[in-house]
This record gives C-alpha cells, structure tokens and sequence, in this order.
C-alpha cells in the first residue's frame, strides 16, 4: 500500500482519488470550507459577479468574518462592508461573523470549522494557520476564492512535505514564536514555497493549540503553502464543544516525508525579525536597548488567551513607557481575559485595548506609525509600509513585546 503525508491523503480523499496522490500532481479538489472577510469578500464577490454566477455552491460552506478594518475607518470602508452584507443577506450564507467577533483566523478554528483531515481555503494568505488542528490550511486570491464560491473545487499541485522536528524544551519567556522566526531565519522567506511544513517531534507535541496556531500561521513567511502539525489528544480537546461535523484525522507515514530538518530548541534564545524581512532573524540580545515608540501585542499570530496572559504577567503592578496597544484575537479571547482580570492588569499598567480584530497589522487604522518610528509588534510581517509609511516594524513575542513595552526600548524578557 503506497505510502503517504498529511497532504496527499487530504488531497486524495478531496480529489476523490482511489490511489495517493503523488506530490506534483495536479488535482482537483472539493473544499470543505471557504473563508473570505471583509478585505477580500469586496474582491471575490465582484470576481464572483463577473463570472455570471447567481447561487454559491453551498451557503452553508463559505464562512465571512469582518475583521480587517473594524469598526470601519472611513466611508469608503463602511459602504464596502454594507454591500458584502448585503450579498450575504441574499446567498443566504449563515457563517457570517460581523464586526467584534475577531480575527478570521481565529474565529475560524473556535467556530469549529477547522477540523482535522479537511481541505479548508481561505482569502487570505495566512489561512495556513488551521493546519494547527491537522488541516489542510491554505490562502488563495480572490478570483480563485469566486470560482470556489460558484462550484466548491479548486485545482491545486500537490506539495512536497518538509518535516521539521523539534526536541528539547523551552527555557523561560521562549516561546512558539521565536521557534517559527528562528526556522524562518534558517530556512529563509523562500526555504518552502509550495510546499507543506509539518511540525514533529516532543517539542512540537508539548506545544498547546495556541503555540501551534503560531508555527502554522507563520508558514507562508517561509513560501509554505501550507503548516500542519499532525492531531493528537490535544488537539481532540480544544476541539471539544465546537466541531460541526465528524472528523477523521490522517497521519502521515514513515518515511513519506520529501525533506527532514531537526533544530534542537533547548538553548534558543528570544528572537526578533528586524524590518524589512521576516527571515532577517536576530537574537533579541544583539538589539537590546534600541528605542521603541510603539507595542503592538495580537493578530492571528499572537493575539490569543496564553498570549495576553504572558504580557498581563510582565506587566502586572508596573507602568508601561510607550504607547501600548493589545487586542485580543477574538471576542471569546477578550471575555475570557476579562474574567481571568488578565484586560484588567492590562489596562491598569497603561495599555490600551482594541475591538477584536486585526488592527494595526495591516496599517489601515489604529496604531498607525508615522515616518521613522519603531513598534515591537508580535504580528507577522515587517515589510515596508506594513504598519504606516516609514514605520519600522520588529517582529518578537508576546514576552518580548511586553518587556519591551516597560522599559521603552528593545528588551530581553526578564531582564530590565
């Protein structure tokens, strides 16, 4: 019996094949969930107009959350998302999540959509995050999120499979985030495109769910078409309460995988990615001491519970020393936050807190940089113009954003 990854045999069960489905091939393949928000909807659904399509393949399969500009920003932004709420009115799509519900991809997987074994394509490039419950996560345009709309297939090429295996365990204030940027910078913005990443091994499997949302969401900075780390206990329990549907996890076999890397974590030290490059990777020691205009801690990266709550233990009792923005990554986070006192520390050490949502990530509103100014940000891009023209952005943790955030400057957590 031929063997096979995690990718080939979602691929196989969607493309209906009745062999593995070798990587390389192409295939066309039934998606179990659509996603689009309020950024992508606009194009898709013009996309989706244009092909002279009426009905979506399935209304209850197509899942729109607003969370890039929200509350909306301008008029401009506001007519945009009344026409997509108008359009969802008319397809009759029920999985509509308006504003405050949160980050799509976080919403996403809470709402019990991402299951294991399913093939899940999103709007936005950082879909990859759903592998983190032993999906098939992927982002896709918009034209090619019209034509799923209309018939629910797509073709895709099969990845190859790269396994990185983690062992060791983390010291104090490390966390899943500076593992993703230390195997960015190893492999570089390039080391995976088209191809799967699949977290292995005792470091991964000792990784809540929300440590492993961050390795997933973080694979399309190396080129990954998707990030998975295979299901297991853990991942049947987050599950609990919110699955939709049955699901059937898939391994992958000994000896399936196209490349192996190994990078043991026990001596890793906080990371940050210095602008303009996700790959441009540095221990947070050789930058400690550069001034910081602005902390940013959320996003689909590091906007969950364990996220704010590792800032709320920095930062309990103390002042912060620059303008401070955390926004939890979705309403459930934020109650959850606010009856652990978690928003409550927060807020009295001097930190603001945003709606649900993605903020300042993508520079359309709320913490906009202005020329030459630095913000710690636990997002994941640092591009050019990505939060304010002329803003730099370095990429760090939860902790490090935190730490950085009392002392005013680039900081080692735990150390002043």
């Amino acid at each position: 019996m031929a063997i096979g990854t995690i990718s080939q045999k979602i691929f196989s069960r969607a493309s209906g094949s009745a062999r593995m489905v070798e990587p390389g091939e192409i295939v066309e393949a039934g998606v179990d969930y659509a996603m689009s928000h309020d950024g992508t909807s606009v194009l898709a659904i013009r996309a989706f107009k244009e092909m002279g399509c009426d009905r979506v393949w399935n209304s209850e399969r197509i899942v729109i959350p607003f969370d890039h500009i929200v509350p909306a920003n301008n008029e401009t932004a506001a007519e945009l998302q009344r026409d997509v709420r108008a359009w969802v009115k008319e397809q009759k799509i029920i999985n509509f999540f308006d504003c405050g519900q949160g980050v799509c991809h976080e919403v996403f997987p809470e709402k019990g959509f991402a299951l294991p074994g399913l093939l899940l394509v999103g709007a936005d490039s950082h879909s990859c995050t759903y592998g983190a419950l032993g999906a098939f996560g992927t982002g896709v345009g918009a034209t090619d999120m019209a034509e799923i709309y209309s018939r629910g297939r797509l073709w895709f090429k099969v990845p190859e499979t790269i396994a990185i295996r983690l062992t060791g365990s983390l010291k104090p204030n490390v966390s899943a985030k500076d593992i993703a940027l230390m195997v960015i910078g190893k492999l570089g913005a390039d080391g995976a495109t088209y191809k799967t990443v699949e977290y292995i091994g005792p470091a991964t499997e000792a990784l809540a769910i929300s440590g492993r949302m961050t390795l997933c969401n973080l694979g399309v900075e190396m080129g990954a078409k998707a990030a998975i780390v295979p299901p297991d206990r853990k991942t049947d329990l987050w599950l609990s309460g919110r699955t939709r549907q049955a699901y059937h996890p898939v391994h992958s076999d000994p000896g399936s995988y196209d490349y192996e890397h190994e990078y043991d974590i026990r001596d890793l030290e906080p990371q940050v990615a210095v602008p303009f490059r996700v790959d441009n990777v540095r221990p947070v020691s050789e930058l400690a001491g550069l001034p910081v205009d602005q902390v940013f801690i959320g996003t689909c990266t590091n906007g969950r519970l364990e996220d704010l709550e590792v800032a709320a233990r920095i930062l309990r009792g103390k002042q912060v020393r620059v303008r401070t923005l955390v926004i939890p990554a979705s309403r459930e986070v934020m109650m959850q936050a606010l009856q652990l006192h978690v928003i409550q520390t927060l807020v009295g050490s001097g930190v603001m807190i945003g709606t649900p949502g993605c903020g300042p990530c993508l520079g359309a509103h709320m913490g906009v940089l202005a020329e030459g100014e630095v913000c710690v940000s636990t997002s994941n891009r640092n591009f050019p113009g990505r939060m304010g023209k002329g803003g730099l952005v370095y990429l760090a943790s939860p902790a490090t954003a935190a730490a950085s955030a009392l002392n005013g400057c680039l900081t080692v957590p735990g150390i002043k």
